[in-house]
């Protein structure tokens, strides 16, 4: 996938001159052509990708394509997730004000700052120190109460579960058995899981009162691959 980066004069330019690029006319039409008309019906998924400046999350040089419906790079083989794939997967798990919700791969912090948007507890673990470092900064500077602990997400948070939902952003080829055990009563997960190399299929799993778990799968997708003790 070839990627084509702007001249940054013109973005300083246009930021100086307070035309803001045209953000939100962006946002309105990614909600409006790449959401809405895929089933993306939640009034406050919608509410939240159309409030969260996705621009803000995306490398300077590659910022012009911040509202394109596509995966882009965010340094260190990393991607920030394509628009419909965070709407569906935050729609998916049913997310309502207050949950205790758990990230695995902050990456650049668009998803961690959806779910801040939804209202939720938000805790995010990103693996990669620098990343981490730099979205906990970013996060910070955009006035999204969003906990970042850099460490290997397989292992969970257990100091703060257990989880209303949890969310995984990397392709796994198993479910990791830590998540699964803090996770809640009725509560969800969803995962890409399936062949690292290739697709997956996204993921739900679902604990009942019984802590017993059902799942559902949602259709095709391809995430980068989960790593750390995911791959041992």
């Amino acid at each position: 996938m070839l990627f084509f980066a702007a001249p940054i004069l013109f973005y300083l330019f246009a930021l100086n001159s307070g035309l803001a690029e045209g953000w939100e006319e962006k946002r309105t039409r990614m909600i409006d052509v790449d959401l809405k008309p895929r089933g993306i019906t939640s009034p406050e998924v919608l509410k939240a990708m159309m409030n969260v400046p996705r621009h803000e999350f995306v490398p300077e040089n590659i910022r012009g394509l911040a509202y394109a419906d596509r995966p882009l790079p965010i340094g260190e083989g990393q991607t920030i997730s394509q628009p419909f794939v965070v709407a569906w997967m935050s729609q998916l798990l049913v997310i309502e004000k207050g949950m205790k919700v758990l990230e695995i791969g902050t990456g650049s912090g668009y998803q961690a700052a959806i779910l801040a948007e939804l209202e939720a507890r938000t805790f995010s673990m990103e693996i990669r120190p620098n990343l981490a470092r730099d979205v906990k900064i970013r996060l910070n500077l955009l006035g999204y109460e969003v906990h970042v602990r850099q460490g290997d997400g397989y292992y969970g948070w257990k100091e703060h579960a257990p989880f209303d939902r949890i969310i995984i952003t990397a392709a796994a080829n198993h479910v990791p058995l830590p998540l699964l055990d803090q996770l809640k009563a009725g509560g969800k997960l969803i995962l890409p899981l399936g062949n690292v190399r290739y697709y997956q299929n996204m993921t739900l799993i679902e604990k009942d009162s019984d802590g017993e778990f059902h799942t559902s799968q949602h259709g095709q997708v391809r995430f980068v691959p989960m790593v750390g003790a995911a791959q041992e």
